[in-house]
């Protein structure tokens, strides 16, 4: 199983993808004219001016469902793997990834407010919407959901639950085990699974609202008291920094693990970590409630920055300062060996030591917590968007019982996740990312030399801040935009509603 899904995930994550992450993000960020750069200010304010509707939830609760998205395993245990596999230059590819995916990320998320809709009374959008409406190919748009179906309801859970319970069996090693019909598992991780599936079970079938109240408190603490730790670790060690960060700079481009290996994972761990292109970000941007559709692209830009630049980061200098990594070579051959040869690198093993070198006795069990809420609510995310793809197909064929059922699937392959194997774990979860990755970025790039939503929309929002205007309205039909049928619908609603006042 672990040769099939490594043969998988060589076709998959081939060069080309790699380039096509990079070259997607380099591509948008200069036709955006730096996005990301010159409208950070304008990010900050959209992020705190929100609210949200009936309908949907506030411009920040969608950065914080998206963060619980982004901000997961992969910015404890992907880091850690990057720099395992990659060496430490596999940072630096993972900063130039979450710089230039920000635009991606920008154009991503416009498109999915341009094309949102409303079903049962929420808001609905992400990429299957968008291709369809922009691109016109409702096959590539099925094709898209059910990938993303199969990819967050059941391959990304069990990386995210498999950290969860990693993470807890390095604090509680001497529980003993059980022979079960799956295979032998240790009580710390059956314990812990029983526990993800219950936690995880109350708030999913308490829908969307549930999910955004939850993330929006428990994301920032987490992130917070996270970045904090590592900024007292970083402190402890300052002298080591200068050396950390020109190993990283300089091992990027001629790194012990040689150029390929740095840059390919660091683009990997980059996306999956901050999901720029993937097109998850995206669902969380249509549920937002915003006067204008740039709105939210912005906002779900400056979350690629919170993942990569902030969290990843303290996570690879903890790691880099502490020296407690290994840099994996050919075959068992290590490059680099600081720690025991056993010491996984697809995992929190590295980063839980950082921790412990510095918080004897604290390491193990801090990391345990924070991966527990990182990937927890990683998992709320990865139920939203699936149910948003479900959502999209029942709009041409029923699926009775198909919320149910997915919420089913997906508690089953956390639990499963759980107690099995770090790698077969992240190897599911790389074939459903790099899926997921492919069939976006190649649709994005069709809809903008198609039309040009998103470019259209952010024009067209600069405008109205030069004009300073009180209030920002969007009209589709005014700027060539076709099919945005909740914003035509809105801006007709809003003139009835004018014209009936006088």
């Amino acid at each position: 199983m672990q040769d099939l899904v490594n043969t998988i995930n060589g076709y998959i994550w081939s060069s080309a993808l790699i380039y096509l992450c990079l070259g997607a993000g380099l591509f948008f960020t200069v036709l955006t004219r730096f996005v990301q750069v010159r409208q950070f200010s304008e990010m900050w304010r959209l992020l705190l001016s929100g609210k949200s509707s009936e309908q949907g939830i506030s411009s920040f609760q969608a950065l914080a469902v998206s963060l619980s998205g982004r901000v997961g395993a992969g910015n404890i245990a992907g880091v850690a793997a990057a720099i395992g596999f990659g060496g430490p230059g596999a940072v630096f590819w993972m900063w130039i990834v979450a710089f230039f995916g920000a635009a991606t990320a920008y154009i991503e998320s416009t498109n999915a407010q341009i094309y949102k809709e409303e079903h049962d009374g929420k808001y609905h959008g992400g990429p299957a919407y968008y291709i369809e409406k922009a691109m016109g190919q409702k096959w590539y748009a099925w094709t898209f959901a059910i990938a993303t179906i199969i990819a967050t309801g059941i391959l990304l859970p069990t990386v995210q639950s498999n950290t969860i319970g990693t993470a807890v069996e390095q604090v509680f090693s001497n529980t003993g085990s059980i022979d079960t019909v799956i295979g032998v598992i240790s009580y710390a991780k059956l314990y812990t699974a029983i526990g993800i599936v219950l936690l995880l079970g109350f708030i999913i079938f308490g829908g969307i609202k549930r999910i955004a109240n939850f993330t929006q408190v428990v994301v920032p603490f987490m992130a917070l008291a996270y970045i904090l730790i590592s900024l007292v670790i970083i402190g402890m060690n300052i002298s080591e920094l200068p050396k950390a960060f020109m190993m990283i700079i300089g091992d990027a481009f001629t790194p012990m693990a040689g150029v390929g290996a740095a840059i390919g994972w660091g683009v990997k761990r980059g996306v999956y970590s901050n999901e720029a292109g993937q097109g998850t970000g995206p669902h969380a941007a249509a549920a937002a409630e915003v006067d204008h559709p740039a709105q939210q692209g912005l906002v779900q830009a400056f979350s690629v920055y919170i993942d990569t630049l902030f969290v990843c980061s303290a996570t690879a200098f903890m790691i880099i300062i502490t020296g407690t990594y290994n840099v994996h070579g050919v075959g068992d051959a290590f490059i680099v060996q600081n720690i025991a040869n056993d010491v996984v690198a697809n995992g929190p093993a590295f980063t839980q030591m950082a921790v412990e070198s510095v918080f004897t006795g604290v390491g193990k069990p801090f990391v345990a917590v924070a991966l527990f809420f990182f990937a927890f609510t990683t998992l709320l995310a990865y139920y939203f968007i699936a149910e948003n793809n479900i959502y999209y197909i029942k709009r041409t064929l029923k699926l009775p019982g198909g919320i149910f059922l997915l919420k089913v699937v997906l508690m089953s392959a956390t639990f499963y996740g759980t107690v099995k194997a770090a790698n077969i774990a992240w190897g599911l979860g790389d074939i459903g990312v790099g899926i997921m990755a492919w069939l976006n970025i190649i649709g994005i790039i069709i809809i903008f030399f198609m039309s040009k939503p998103a470019i259209k929309a952010l024009k067209d929002y600069e405008q109205q801040q030069k004009e300073g205007v009180e209030k920002y309205t969007f009209d589709p039909k005014k700027l060539g935009i076709e099919k945005a049928t909740f914003w035509e619908e809105r801006l007709a609603k809003a003139k009835n509603n004018e014209t009936n006042s006088a």
